[in-house]
C-alpha cells in the first residue's frame, strides 16, 4: 500500500520526492495522484515489468510514474513540455540518470514495439483517440495495456474509444476514487483512420485553420478568442509581438494583420498548439514574415525587455486541476520580458480575477472590454 508525505511517494518500486511544475512556493498540490499509486501497486503486485519488457508510459503529468520504473527504462510519450520538464528534474531530484527515460512528444514517430503501456487518461477524449492511433501499430496481441484515471474523467466515451480502436476492456474496482481498465489487443478488425488534425475556415476570413488533437477547441472558435480578436490592439512601434500560451495561433495570427511591421513568437507548452499555430501562420503569410515559434515553459526562454506587447489567455486548469498557477508564472515572466512602455494584454473569464494578481505585480491595471462572461485587461510596464 502507498504511503505518502508532502512532497514523498512511497510505493513498492521505492520512495520518490517528487516535484509539480511551474514550481511554487507552498505548493498544497501533489505531482501525482491516486491513479498513479493505483497502478504501480498493481504492477508490483503482478511483477510487472519484467526485467526485458519494453514500457511505454503515455500521459505521465509530472514523470511519477517514469521516475518511479525508471529501472526498466521506459519510453514517455506526452504533448507536455511541463511534463517533460518534471519528469527531467525529478529524476535528477532523486538522483537517476535522465539517459533512463526516453522522453518523446505527442508529434513524434514511436519506434519498435512495446509489451506493456501504461496511460493515464489525458483530459480530451480527442487526445486520447489521437493518441490510440498512434500506439496501435507498436503493440501486439500479448502486449498489456493499461489505462489508469481518477473516476471523475473516465466517461463512458473512455471505454468506447479503447474498444473501438484497440480490444475488449475490463475494469478494476474503484479505489480512493481511481480505477484502472485493462485492455486486450484486438487490432485486425479496428478503424485505425485518424481524423487528426481537423481544419476550418475562420469565420469572416480567408484563413484555413488546422487544430492537432489536443488543440482547445478544435472545430470552432470558442466564444472567448472571439471576444479577444474584437479588441486586439494596432500598435505601430511595436517590434516584438508574443502571442503567450497560443493554442492554435489564431490570437497572433490576427495581431500580425494588424501590426504588419511587427516579428510575431508564438509559445506553448503544448508541442500539438505550437504545430498548429506553425502551419496556420504560415499558410496565412507564407514567407512574407517573420514568426518564431517555441515549445516552453511560458517566457522562460526569453530575454528580458524583449517584447513591446503580449497577448495572453492563460489556461486555469493544469490537465484535470483547477488553478491559477500557469497564469500568475505567466504574468511574472511578461512583467521581466516587457520592454519599458511595453504592454500586457490578458484576457480571461471573470470568476478568475486577473485584475486582482496583475495590479499587484504591474502596480496599474485596466480594463480593456468586458462583456457577461470575459473580461479583457491591460497593464504595462
Amino acid at each position: 500500500m502507498s504511503i505518502q508525505t508532502e512532497n514523498t511517494l512511497s510505493v513498492n518500486q521505492g520512495r520518490f520526492e517528487l516535484h509539480r511544475f511551474p514550481q511554487r512556493p507552498r505548493e498544497l498540490l501533489r505531482a501525482w495522484d491516486a491513479a498513479d499509486e493505483y497502478l504501480l501497486d498493481y504492477l508490483a503486485d503482478q511483477g510487472l515489468p519484467e526485467r526485458e519488457q519494453s514500457v511505454l508510459i503515455i500521459n505521465d503529468t509530472f514523470g511519477a510514474l517514469a521516475v518511479a520504473l525508471s529501472a526498466y527504462k521506459p519510453t514517455a510519450l506526452s504533448d507536455s513540455y511541463l511534463s517533460q520538464l518534471a519528469t527531467r528534474c525529478n529524476l535528477d531530484v532523486n538522483k537517476l540518470p535522465e539517459e533512463r527515460v526516453k522522453l518523446v512528444n505527442s508529434l513524434e514517430n514511436l519506434e519498435g514495439m512495446y509489451d506493456l503501456v501504461l496511460l493515464k487518461a489525458p483530459k480530451t477524449l480527442a487526445l486520447l483517440e489521437d493518441e490510440l492511433i498512434r500506439l496501435r501499430p507498436h503493440v501486439t496481441p500479448a502486449t498489456k495495456i493499461i489505462l489508469a484515471g481518477m473516476i471523475k474523467t473516465l466517461s463512458p466515451s473512455v471505454w468506447t474509444l479503447l474498444e473501438r480502436l484497440l480490444g475488449a476492456t475490463q475494469t478494476s474496482l474503484a479505489r480512493k476514487k481511481a480505477r484502472l481498465i485493462y485492455v486486450s489487443t484486438e487490432l485486425a478488425s479496428r478503424d485505425t483512420e485518424n481524423s487528426y488534425p481537423i481544419y476550418y475556415r475562420l469565420e469572416n476570413t480567408g484563413y484555413l485553420i488546422c487544430n492537432h488533437a489536443n488543440v482547445f477547441s478544435r472545430e470552432k472558435l470558442d466564444i472567448g478568442t472571439r471576444f479577444f480578436l474584437q479588441h486586439l490592439p494596432s500598435k505601430p512601434g511595436a517590434k516584438d509581438i508574443i502571442d503567450l500560451g497560443c493554442g492554435n495561433g489564431l490570437v497572433g495570427l490576427v495581431a500580425a494583420e494588424r501590426n504588419p511591421l511587427a516579428t510575431l513568437h508564438f509559445v506553448d507548452e503544448s508541442y500539438m498548439a505550437v504545430a498548429s499555430a506553425h502551419e496556420n501562420f504560415n499558410r496565412a503569410f507564407g514567407q512574407e514574415r517573420i514568426a518564431t515559434f517555441s515549445v516552453g515553459d511560458g517566457l522562460s526562454d526569453f530575454a528580458s525587455n524583449s517584447a513591446d506587447l503580449i497577448l495572453c489567455n492563460p489556461p486555469f486548469h493544469q490537465q484535470n486541476t483547477i488553478g491559477d498557477q500557469i497564469a500568475i508564472s505567466m504574468f511574472k515572466q511578461s512583467r521581466r520580458v516587457l520592454r519599458k512602455n511595453g504592454e500586457l494584454w490578458v484576457i480571461g473569464n471573470r470568476h478568475l480575477k486577473y485584475q486582482q494578481p496583475l495590479a499587484r505585480l504591474f502596480g496599474r491595471c485596466s480594463v480593456v472590454g468586458g462583456n457577461s462572461k470575459f473580461e479583457i485587461l491591460k497593464t504595462n510596464c
